[in-house]
C-alpha cells in the first residue's frame, strides 16, 4: 500500500489520512484477532494456522488488486491484516520454538528481517510495476507471492525435535508478572515499527519536496530496508556472543533517531538512509527476543496472542496519525517528527521491561 500511495490516491481521489488509514488497516485486525489466534494452537497445528494466514493474505490483496473505492480497498487490507496476525504469530512462535535458548536473538532478528526485505523489493519493484503495469498489478503479484509461500509451508515446514517445550501442556494462564512483561515488550514492538512505517511512507515525500524524482526518493528510502537484512542478524548475534543487549538497542535507536532528525539534509540522503537500516533499525531481533524472558513455554502461543493483539493496537494508528499530521500542516517532515517521538518511546519501554525484570516475582 505505502509503495502506491501517489497513484492510488490520485486515482481513487483520497487525502493522505485516508492512505494513512489504509496502511493501518492491515495492522488493525489483530487488536481483536491476536488472542483468539493464540488459542488456535490447542486444535491445530502451527503449519496449518501458518498456512491459513498466507491463504487470507494472498485472497485480500486479490480485493484490493480488483477495488475501485476506499471501502473496496479496506475490505482487502482487512483479510489481508486477518492473515498477517496468524501467519506472523505461529511464525514467531515456530521460531521461539526451534531455537529457545539456542541464539533466539540472531534467530528473531532473522524471521523479522523477512519483513523490510519484503518492504524494500516493494519500494523498489512495485513502485517499477506500477508505473508499467498500473497500481493494482503489485497487489496481483503479492496476492500470487503469499498463495505460493502458504504451499511451501504445508509442504516444507517440520516441527522441532522434542525438548522441554514439547512436554509442557500448552497455557492460557499468564501469570500478573508474565502479563506485565508482555505488554511492555509489545509496546516496545509498536514503537519501533511505528516509527518504520511512517519513515518508509513519508520519509520519500520529505526528499521529493526537497527536488529530488519520486523513483530516486523512494529508491534512497528502501537503502534502508536493504541493508537492515544484513543489519539486524549481525547485531543479534552480537548480542549473543557478548551479551549487553539493552546498551547495544539503547545506542542503536538513539542513532536511529538522529537520521530522522536530520533528513531534510538532501544531500546526506544516502548516508543517512544507510546508517538508518544499519544502524537505526538494528535491534529489531533483540526487541522480538524480549518475548522469550516474557512467559514460560508452554504459555507461548496465547502470550504470542497477546503481545501481537497489543502490538496491533499500539501501531495502527500510526500511519493515520502521521496522515493526518501531514494533511494538517502540508510538511512530510511533521511525521518524521512523530516518529521520532516513537522511537524515544521504543527506548523507554526496554527499560521499563529490564526493570520489572529485575524485580522479585
Amino acid at each position: 500500500m505505502g509503495s502506491v500511495a501517489d497513484p492510488v490516491a490520485s486515482t481513487l481521489r483520497l487525502d493522505y489520512a485516508a492512505i494513512g488509514s489504509l496502511i493501518g488497516f492491515y495492522l488493525l485486525p489483530g487488536v481483536v484477532l491476536a488472542i483468539p489466534s493464540g488459542l488456535l494452537g490447542r486444535w491445530a497445528s502451527d503449519r496449518v494456522l501458518v498456512a491459513l494466514g498466507l491463504l487470507a493474505l494472498s485472497v485480500g490483496g486479490g480485493v484490493a488488486a480488483v477495488s475501485d473505492s476506499f471501502a473496496q480497498l479496506a475490505v482487502g487490507r482487512l483479510l489481508c491484516g486477518a492473515g498477517f496476525v496468524l501467519s506472523s504469530l505461529y511464525f514467531t512462535k515456530m521460531t521461539a520454538d526451534w531455537f529457545a535458548g539456542r541464539e533466539l536473538a540472531t534467530a528473531m532478528a532473522v524471521v523479522v528481517m523477512s519483513w523490510p526485505f519484503g518492504v524494500a523489493m516493494g519500494q523498489v519493484g512495485h513502485g517499477w510495476l506500477a508505473v508499467e503495469a498500473g497500481w493494482r498489478a503489485p497487489f496481483a503479484v503479492a496476492s500470487i507471492y503469499c498463495l505460493l509461500s502458504a504451499v511451501a509451508v504445508l509442504v516444507l515446514y517440520r516441527n522441532p525435535p522434542a525438548g522441554p517445550t514439547a512436554t509442557a501442556a500448552a497455557s492460557a494462564r499468564l501469570t500478573g508478572r508474565e502479563w506485565i512483561l508482555t505488554l511492555l515488550a509489545a509496546s516496545v514492538w509498536a514503537a519501533f515499527n511505528g516509527a518504520y512505517l511512517v519513515y518508509l511512507s513519508f520519509a520519500p515525500k520529505v526528499l521529493t519536496d526537497a527536488g529530488l524524482g519520486a523513483l530516486t526518493a523512494a529508491s534512497i528510502v528502501s537503502l534502508a530496508s536493504w541493508v537492515m537484512i544484513v543489519s539486524g542478524t549481525l547485531c543479534g548475534q552480537i548480542a549473543d556472543r557478548f551479551g549487553r543487549a539493552d546498551l547495544i538497542l539503547t545506542v542503536c535507536l538513539l542513532a536511529g533517531m538522529a537520521t530522522f532528525a536530520l533528513l531534510p539534509v538532501t544531500e546526506l540522503a544516502v548516508p543517512l538512509s544507510l546508517a538508518y537500516g544499519l544502524i537505526g533499525t538494528a535491534p529489531a531481533g533483540l526487541i522480538m527476543a524480549l518475548t522469550g524472558a516474557a512467559m514460560a513455554p508452554n504459555k507461548r502461543a496465547f502470550g504470542m496472542g497477546v503481545f501481537l493483539s497489543v502490538f496491533f493496537l499500539g501501531i495502527g494508528p500510526a500511519p493515520a496519525i502521521a496522515g493526518w499530521l501531514y494533511d494538517r500542516t502540508g510538511d512530510a517532515y511533521v511525521p518524521i517528527l512523530f516518529a521520532i517521538g516513537l522511537m524515544g518511546l521504543a527506548v523507554a519501554g526496554n527499560f521499563a521491561f529490564r526493570w520489572v525484570q529485575r524485580r522479585p516475582a
